[in-house]
């Protein structure tokens, strides 16, 4: 979630090798799936840590079936975010899945202890940029989790609880990574080569301070074509769980926490500094990972398990392998219960790997369940999953920060012990981190700059998975008489927000935290089920399935995914794109007055009134009161029965629609079929002549609102 321009360095560096600032910070948990969103968005109640991003188990492609598709050739323009060709694997020989622009081969050692991790990184990048590299950005996401850095600067500005009451620091959050040597074979130690940069700073917002980017220089230029390979030395001191890692008690959650490359994108680097609303962007490579830990430690990762062997001093080395991922996170408990499953996908068999808190272990079958249901319908929906595994974490109680975020192959959910079963927040997790498998896995988008593209279609796909899995009505909650569904957790989260910003923002560059959350998810979702009203479901459906096949293991961007919806819909769209993804229009339409007058009213004896009869000018007022143009229906009923549709296309502020009829008026309503889930109010689209039928409505509206708003409260207290 930013954006690039590696250039500054920081003086006091110039002439030291890179180190991690001494002091720690703290971070929000990153996302939240439906159910957490909406707890997230109403956060004046509740301010919600967020607590979602997930991982992905990566599996090793030697079990790639022939009737899997794969691109073939994946040139340059590919990587660009241009479409590649979708191909098979041919005469038993496989075609990588993705360009492989990095390989990192990282052997690591965990001290529980001093909760501290030493490794060294061997990183061989291609250069398939086209032009000569000289210069070279690395992410120190860990450098975020210190007081001085960019990441805290905007915690304390949005004025958020991610820090606890107060937002207080508390030297336990401290996280740090220091480079402790980097040598690119060939060239020498380039050590004191290194410097930080503040990329994403601006004449407004400068932090010299902030150390979650260096950049170097080499002494000769990578040509295009040719590799580099860089041997990097490295500490960790991880902090107490928050922000999607860390530690809490035997438990580790260890994401983001190696030096990681930047990404050529777009004829310039893409390497932003971490932010407190940013996730992350990075190429597809291989990993091949080696974790070494107490021999009593249970592990988890992205990737496959190559191999285990015990060590005399009571640790265990555990080597793992991944192909066509772009990150690598892992976990290790020694009280974690595993449960070993698998599902049978159209690209062969995927082993799920468990792995239960204790306490949580009465939830392990809401869980299968719901992830297996899940990669059901993306498998029919949307695409194959093609890797042998995934990997889901469920972390102990008081690591809340480490739920619901997803990696290559591994995620992790979020359960409570006591919860019942119709608070389906467990299930809505476990919907979502999945969800990111297919968005931020293996399409690969932006997530610094363009972050809707990730998050909003996810919460997009979620809705759609959620309310087929558990019937529209009670996918989210059905527990004690009360539903709610994911569509209206969506729009309720957008609703809490003011329209502050377009979707179309860099993530770091929102009004505030809650600004972000509620575009850059519940909108988006929002925006997206609108789309589907107008174009139609499954239209809908092969145009996301399209864009999947099409773009994945590339970086596509915001029009790359908007473009394939005009061409499968065979529409020109951008009228609606340009105010709902780039603008920050309100789409408001309200019945402004309904009227019968019999056409004989001037008569000083007019006949007795007499239903079927007597003839009336019945006329309707309907009012665009947003600045959003969206052509609705509107459906007027009579008391004889009958019905009119009506279609207005909105472009002037009010319509007026007249009848001369035997009947009188009973209701009108904008939008009848509920279809433009974005009219941000929907209380004021009915009006009938009955003023208790409005009345009912809306007490059955508050009543929806309310339950919701307690299951969220419910989890949040959890």
């Amino acid at each position: 979630m930013n954006g690039v321009d590696c250039g500054r360095a920081h003086k006091l560096q110039q002439e030291l090798y890179l180190t991690g600032d001494r002091r720690g910070a703290k971070r929000l948990c990153g996302e939240r799936p439906s159910a957490y969103l909406l707890w997230y968005s109403v956060g004046p109640f509740l301010a919600r840590a967020e607590a979602e991003r997930q991982g992905q188990a990566m599996r090793c492609l030697k079990s790639v079936w022939a009737a899997l598709t794969v691109p073939l050739v994946l040139t340059a323009s590919t990587y660009k975010g241009q479409p590649s060709s979708p191909s098979t694997v041919f005469n038993g020989t496989e075609q990588p899945l993705s360009l492989r622009v990095v390989n990192y081969k990282i052997d690591a050692q965990l001290d529980v202890a001093k909760k501290t991790v030493d490794a060294t990184e061997t990183l061989t990048y291609r250069n398939l940029t086209g032009r000569p590299l000289d210069t070279f950005p690395f992410h120190l996401y860990l450098n975020a989790f210190q007081p001085t850095s960019t990441f805290m600067r905007e915690v304390r500005l949005y004025g958020t609880r991610l820090l606890g009451p107060g937002s207080e620091w508390d030297p336990k959050h401290y996280g740090a990574i220091e480079v402790k040597s980097l040598e690119a074979v060939g060239q020498g130690d380039l050590t004191r080569e290194m410097h930080f940069i503040q990329p994403d700073d601006t004449p407004t917002f400068r932090n010299p301070d902030d150390h979650t980017v260096f950049q170097v220089r080499l002494r000769q230029p990578v040509v295009p074509g040719a590799e580099v390979t860089f041997k990097i030395a490295f500490h960790d001191q991880l902090p107490e769980v928050l922000a999607r890692t860390g530690y809490k008690r035997d438990f580790f959650m260890v994401g983001q926490w190696f030096p990681k490359v930047g990404v050529w994108w777009h004829g310039a680097w893409n390497c932003h500094q971490f932010h407190a609303t940013t996730e992350f962007f990075a190429d597809f490579g291989t990993y091949d990972v080696k974790l070494t830990v107490p021999q009593n430690y249970v592990l988890g990762s992205s990737g496959d398990q190559v191999a285990s062997g015990n060590n005399s001093d009571g640790t265990k080395t555990v080597t793992y392998h991944g192909e066509d991922i772009h990150d690598f996170a892992w976990t290790a408990d020694p009280h974690y219960r595993v449960v070993e499953d698998s599902w049978a996908g159209s690209s062969g068999p995927v082993k799920i790997h468990l792995l239960m808190s204790p306490e949580h272990w009465r939830q392990r079958e809401r869980y299968l369940a719901a992830l297996k249901g899940t990669l059901d319908r993306f498998d029919r929906w949307y695409g194959p999953y093609p890797y042998d595994r995934i990997t889901l974490v469920d972390p102990p109680h008081g690591a809340l920060q480490a739920g619901g975020m997803e990696y290559p192959t591994l995620i992790t959910g979020g359960a409570t012990w006591w919860e019942p079963a119709g608070l389906r927040e467990t299930e809505a997790v476990t919907e979502h981190e999945f969800g990111h498998q297919y968005w931020y896995g293996m399409v690969a988008t932006n997530e610094f700059e363009e972050a809707w593209m990730d998050e909003g279609i996810n919460s997009y796909t979620e809705v759609k998975v959620m309310d087929s899995l558990y019937g529209a009505a009670g996918s989210l909650l059905d527990v004690w008489g009360a539903t709610a569904g994911e569509s209206g957790a969506q729009r309720l989260f957008y609703l809490s927000q003011p329209d502050t910003d377009p979707m179309a923002r860099f993530a770091y560059q929102y009004m505030s935290m809650g600004a972000y959350g509620g575009i850059t998810y519940g909108k988006t979702a929002t925006v997206l089920l609108t789309l589907e009203g107008l174009i139609g479901q499954e239209t809908m459906r092969q145009a996301m399935h399209t864009y999947f096949m099409r773009y994945r293991f590339t970086h596509p961007t915001a029009e790359d995914f908007l473009k394939t919806i005009e061409e499968i819909s065979g529409q020109n769209l951008r009228w609606y794109f340009d105010q709902a993804v780039y603008g920050t229009s309100l789409l408001d339409y309200e019945v402004l007055s309904i009227r019968s007058d019999r056409v004989d009213w001037y008569e000083k004896h007019p006949q007795e009134e007499k239903k079927g009869q007597t003839l009336y000018r019945d006329t309707v007022l309907i009012h665009r009161k947003g600045d959003f143009i969206f052509p609705v229906e509107v459906e007027v009923k009579f008391d004889n029965g009958d019905r009119v549709r009506e279609k207005w296309d909105g472009r002037d502020r009010w319509v007026r629609f007249s009848y001369d009829k035997k009947a009188r008026i009973l209701s009108a309503e904008v939008d009848p079929d509920h279809r433009v889930w974005l009219d941000k109010d929907r209380f004021n689209n009915s009006q009938t002549a009955e003023p208790n039928r409005v009345a009912t409505r809306k007490l059955a509206t508050y009543w929806v609102f309310a339950s919701q708003m307690l299951a969220q409260l419910l989890t949040w207290l959890a």
